[in-house]
């Protein structure tokens, strides 16, 4: 059974790098292009993980995305992997305290992206 992953990015450039990157059998991909449409399609869709940008336009970046989820009884399942370029100390922590499950800073190479998502997923049963 193929995971299924939201790639939740404002940029669809970046978009269209992570999809390609996990194109194959083993994941089922959606995207999203702000916070509020994450969390509309996570709860309809239920994905096994988001690969979501922290800096976003709108009225939800990354982290209160991720904060809602794992604030959700139904949905604090679903794994969550902060993308950023912002890698100060600071943001880390911010990223463990609203319970990110992984971190990931941009840039990135496509290797490092499958290598994190296989981690994060495989740990996930």
């Amino acid at each position: 059974m193929p995971k299924k992953i939201l790639i939740v990015d404002d940029h669809a450039d970046l978009r269209k790098l992570i999809r390609l990157t996990l194109l194959g059998p083993d994941y089922q991909l959606q995207e999203a292009a702000s916070g509020d449409e994450a969390l509309t399609r996570t709860r309809e869709w239920r994905p096994d993980l988001l690969i979501l940008d922290v800096m976003m336009p709108g009225s939800l970046n990354g982290f209160q995305v991720c904060e809602t989820l794992k604030a959700d009884p139904d949905l604090r399942g679903t794994a969550v992997m902060l993308v950023t370029a912002r890698a100060q100390k600071s943001d880390l922590q911010e990223g463990v305290a609203v319970g990110a499950d992984a971190y990931l800073v941009k840039p990135f190479s496509p290797m490092e992206l499958l290598e994190r998502v296989g981690t994060l997923l495989d740990r996930r049963g």
